[in-house]
């Protein structure tokens, strides 16, 4: 008999154990999901059931043949058959039928009455019933509890463990307070398998009753087993705060510390394959209190290396990895450690495909982080002919990560030899991957330049464009040194038929159409089949003429005016008219101006350009041997809803320069956590076609910096602000002391405290960092209503309206106005990407039909997770709104304070560390002219709009206040504003690692402490 499907899988090795019940032999694995199993290795068998009392053998086959009519009422007569051995095969048969997917449930109460009996192989087969129909059968589940409860005392320890985790398997609510009394029992029990078992069924519970869990005290005792005895008791112990910890992240459940962490250690030795697994992930979590821990940490785990369980090896090299980056590098040991690391990943190698493949994808992830490792195993990485596609492409991809000048003649020859390959995709990345040697080699850029011409006049006509597509990067990469083989490239041009070749071909010729005689005859033959090309062809037809009449203007005019024409007249593409218009404008109004943006210096590029974010790799690695490590994907992008994904961050030595996290601080992050980078507009198409893109009514020119003035040529605090942050041995008054770790954690040096600060400041060190003696913060500027769209640009409708912020959330407040002839209802609205992903968090509730010189407010609720879109000015809102009537566009912008968290409040400290941090390139100065309010009145008046004076100080009259705000992107903007008593004009610098944010803060200072 071949395998069977199982329907009901659900912890099945709870019920089943690893006996061989006749069924199916599942190997029993420890219960770590809550309500699954971490694993299940199921074993087809021949179903063979040998009957102990009679001494007879007989196949299982029976049970799943098709029964004759009246099944139902046969089963329930032999189950309730006074003949042990007929009720046994009964339930038997009743659980054949729930396996190929048969409704049995009517049986329920029949086979609840098997329950009472001293056969273990048929406790189990009942048990493994009820977890399948008691959430369908709730009131009738309750019957068991009696028997649950009995057997959580039974003598056996094999049945006490059955009975507490078939009690957790079964989710109804109504049972739940009857396990409480057995679990508690079993949690404390004298056998470590009953306790081990107990222990999951805790997490069990918490995922069906956290409360319950809390109120009965189960999680502390969960706590102290991790200092039990027995190693696999501590192992599911860990899994069961872990699995516990993750759905309820701020609970601080595993309280960590060295003593807990040699208990773990110690049990790691001792334990199962999953516990081992368990236990590493739990210490992946540990940040250790200084090198000399981290190395011990390290030297325990090593030995892990060699486990013969791939998933055992990949969690200790995540353990390792993590900890490595506290060891110094001028360390002994780390040089050993690096050396230990590379036997066990080459190994994995010699797996089957499907683990190769996992190991691959962890081993990039690595050598991105750390390519010493494996510099020296290069031959590792050679493809095999019988490798699948998947294996060989991810070889290929860490063949070029490792490749160096060392190693590189080795590399070219190898893929010289892929690109004569039969697999057509293989051979592609193996061309590809010879360009992307030459770029990051550049001794060997010339060797690959030759290896890709032999393989041209191969003649194959894919290795041909894709050898193509790879020189036009090397042009890139190293200017005016190849192009002698551009002769040799033009041979080819009529044998390109891919889109990326073509375009890679017409590129070329057009950036070096003064080296081709008969550039403009090449790029005419492009031209007769315009409009069959492809988007990409076509724009770099059209850039490629325009590069070659700005160099040969008097032989190509009709040439320049022929794609001209067809681009803007006879093309139904946006991005194809727009460029088109543009290039046009340029070359009728100046044609200097044209030659200086067309045939502008082009930026080299980059080595590897397909590395992974930094921040993105750092988390990776902390997820390695996870599903997130194969898809090259933190858990957040993949993992349905935001329970129970955390982000993880690598912990760096102090004094390494790199990001430090501090666990104790959790403002300390706002330094290391690289700002949202918004993206830029590129060619990206909004959601929204032909929308107003003039300018809002309101808005006027926009404030420019202050004449005259660098920007970021000063450093504008002066080394004030150190003295200000308090110096490291000596605390600044009463609570303005900084940690003294602080300062040293952040690289900052100490600084000499000036004599003026021991005098008192502005009426008290008090009230220097939280402003009392200021009065009430005043309320949130809110800008007045202004007219978004006029009635006669929207056939009568007139909108007009404001942006708030009312307890942290946004508002799109507006006043709807009827001035046409006509009932106007069914409105909706949308908006277009914009720099910070506002988007309606809701629809548009207009919920009666607007008359005839009727009006209506509505206010819209918004949310920033909207698709994003660097806009031009940054803070502009492009805005469709529908009716019955037509859809009509308009743009706004909304006040910046409106993105202001208010938990924008940085730390002293972390403000100081983070003001030095960003480059001085970033700092901007501006004048806000006309304002008469003192130094305590602006400061409340811009808390109302989120923006949090952190220090005050003065200095020959003049009043500093240094501020921050945090935008709902993640972008920090730090701020000093000088105020001079009796002088209407302040000044501002701002510093933020999203400069071209500073102008929009700017206009929000003087929008509200002007207003």
């Amino acid at each position: 008999m071949g395998w069977l499907p199982l329907v009901v899988c659900h912890s099945i090795s709870a019920c089943l154990g690893s006996q061989n019940t006749g069924l199916f032999c599942i190997k029993k694995t420890e219960v770590n999901q809550v309500g699954g199993t971490k694993a299940i290795t199921a074993i087809p068998t021949t179903p063979v059931t040998e009957n102990r009392q009679f001494g007879s053998k007989m196949t299982d086959s029976k049970y799943f043949t098709t029964t004759k009519k009246g099944e139902i009422f046969e089963l329930k007569a032999e189950l309730n058959s006074d003949k042990k051995e007929k009720k046994k095969e009964a339930v038997k048969k009743v659980i054949a039928s729930m396996t190929v997917g048969k409704d049995v449930s009517a049986l329920f109460p029949d086979v609840v009455n098997c329950m009472q009996t001293d056969n273990l192989e048929l406790k189990k087969l009942v048990y493994l019933y009820l977890m399948n129909y008691a959430k369908s059968q709730p009131d009738m589940a309750i019957m068991a509890v009696n028997t649950f409860v009995k057997d959580c005392e039974d003598l056996n320890p094999l049945i006490r463990a059955l009975a507490v985790r078939t009690m957790g398997c079964i989710r109804v609510d109504k049972i739940t307070e009857y396990l409480c009394e057995p679990l508690r029992k079993c949690l404390k029990d004298e056998d470590p398998y009953v306790r081990k078992t107990a222990a999951v069924c805790v997490a069990k519970l918490h995922d069906i009753n956290a409360q319950l869990v809390e109120d009965q005290g189960f999680l502390d005792t969960l706590k102290d087993l991790i200092s039990d005895s027995n190693p696999m008791v501590v192992a599911n112990a860990v899994a069961a705060l872990s699995e516990i910890a993750e759905s309820h992240p701020n609970s601080n459940l595993l309280d960590l510390n060295p003593q807990t962490i040699n208990k773990l250690l110690t049990a790691l030795n001792e334990c199962t394959e999953w516990g081992q697994i368990f236990i590493l992930d739990c210490l992946a979590n540990y940040s250790p209190r200084d090198d000399r821990e981290s190395q011990s940490i390290c030297e325990r785990v090593t030995p892990r290396l060699s486990h013969a369980n791939s998933a055992v090896v990949l969690s200790a090299v995540k353990v390792l990895m993590k900890f490595m980056e506290m060891l110094p590098k001028d360390l002994d040991y780390y040089g050993t450690l690096l050396k230990k690391l590379a036997p066990p990943l080459v190994t994995l190698l010699s797996a089957e495909p499907e683990l190769q493949y996992v190991a691959l994808r962890n081993i990039n992830l690595i050598v991105q982080r750390r390519p010493e490792i494996l510099k020296h195993e290069m031959k590792v990485f050679f493809v095999k002919y019988n490798d699948p596609i998947y294996v060989k492409l991810e070889k290929l991809d860490i063949m070029i990560r490792l490749a160096s000048q060392a190693n590189i003649a080795q590399v070219l020859a190898e893929l010289k030899e892929y690109a004569t390959e039969v697999d057509v995709d293989f051979v592609r990345k193996a061309v590809r991957a010879i360009g992307r040697c030459a770029i990051k080699v550049e001794q060997s850029a010339e060797r690959c330049v030759s290896t890709l011409l032999d393989l041209i006049q191969t003649k194959v006509n894919y290795v041909v464009q894709e050898a193509i597509v790879v020189i036009k990067d090397i042009f890139r990469k190293y200017p005016n040194k190849y192009e002698s083989v551009i002769a040799t490239l033009c041979e080819h041009l009529e044998s390109l038929d891919e889109p990326e070749a073509r375009a890679a071909m017409i590129w070329i010729v057009g950036e070096y159409a003064e080296r081709i005689d008969n550039a403009d005859e090449l790029l005419e033959s492009f031209l007769e089949g315009f409009h069959d090309e492809s988007t990409q062809v076509q724009l770099q037809l059209l850039t490629a003429i325009v590069k070659l009449f700005l160099k040969k203007p008097t032989e190509t005019q009709e040439l320049v005016q022929q794609v001209l024409s067809l681009a803007t007249q006879d093309s139904d593409n946006p991005d194809l008219r727009d460029r088109g218009y543009i290039y046009w404008r340029l070359l009728s109004t100046d044609p200097v101006a044209a030659k200086e943006v067309v045939l502008a210096e082009k930026p080299l590029i980059s080595e590897e350009t397909d590395l992974i974010e930094p921040t993105l790799l750092e988390e990776l690695i902390c997820h390695i041997g996870t599903l997130a490590s194969v898809y090259h994907k933190p858990p957040s992008a993949f993992v349905e809803g935001s329970r129970g994904v955390q982000h993880k961050r690598l912990t760096s030595s102090a004094g390494s320069g790199e990001s430090v996290e501090s666990p104790d601080t959790g403002s300390a992050a706002v330094s290391e956590a690289p700002p949202a980078v918004i993206p830029s507009q590129g060619d990206l198409l909004g959601d929204l076609l032909n929308l107003d893109l003039t300018p809002p009514t309101s808005s006027g020119p926009p404030p420019s910096a202050a004449p005259g003035m660098q920007l970021g040529a000063m450093d504008l605090l002066g080394g004030g602000l150190d003295s200000l942050m308090g110096d490291e041995s000596e605390p600044l008054g009463g609570d303005i002391g900084g940690s003294p770790a602080m300062g040293a954690a952040f690289g900052a040096p100490p600084a000499a405290m000036p004599a003026s600060f021991n005098a008192p400041i502005s009426g008290g060190l008090d009230d220097l960092f939280d402003l009392g003696g200021g009065g009430m913060t005043m309320g949130t500027y809110i800008p007045p209503k202004t007219v978004w769209l006029p009635a006669m640009k929207a056939k009568g409708l007139e909108i007009s309206g404001t942006f708030v912020r009312r307890s942290g959330v946004i508002q799109m407040e507006m006043t709807l106005n009827n001035k046409a002839m006509s009932v106007m209802s069914d409105f909706a609205i949308q908006f277009n990407r914009n720099s910070f992903g506002l988007a309606p968090a809701g629809p548009l509730q207009i919920l009666t039909p607007i008359s005839p010189n009727q009006s209506i407010e509505a206010a819209l609720p918004l949310s920033t997770v909207g698709p994003v879109m660097k806009m031009e000015p940054l803070n502009n809102l492009q805005v469709a709104v529908k009716n019955n009537i037509d859809v009509f566009y308009f743009s706004c912008q909304y006040p910046i304070s409106m993105l202001f968290l208010e938990d924008g409040k940085m730390e002293r400290q972390v403000f100081l560390a983070t003001w030095k941090d960003i480059p001085n390139e970033n700092e901007s100065q501006f004048q806000i002219k006309d304002c008469h309010l003192n130094s305590d009145a602006a400061s409340n008046k811009l808390q109302g709009s989120n923006i949090f004076t952190i220090a005050k100080r003065t200095v020959e009259g003049q009043d500093m206040l240094y501020q921050s705000m945090k935008l709902t992107n993640g972008i920090w903007v730090l701020a000093e504003l000088r105020v001079q008593a009796g002088n209407p004009n302040y000044t501002i610098s701002l510093k933020c690692r999203a400069p071209e944010v500073s102008q929009c803060v700017f206009q929000n200072y003087e929008t509200v402490l002007k207003n």
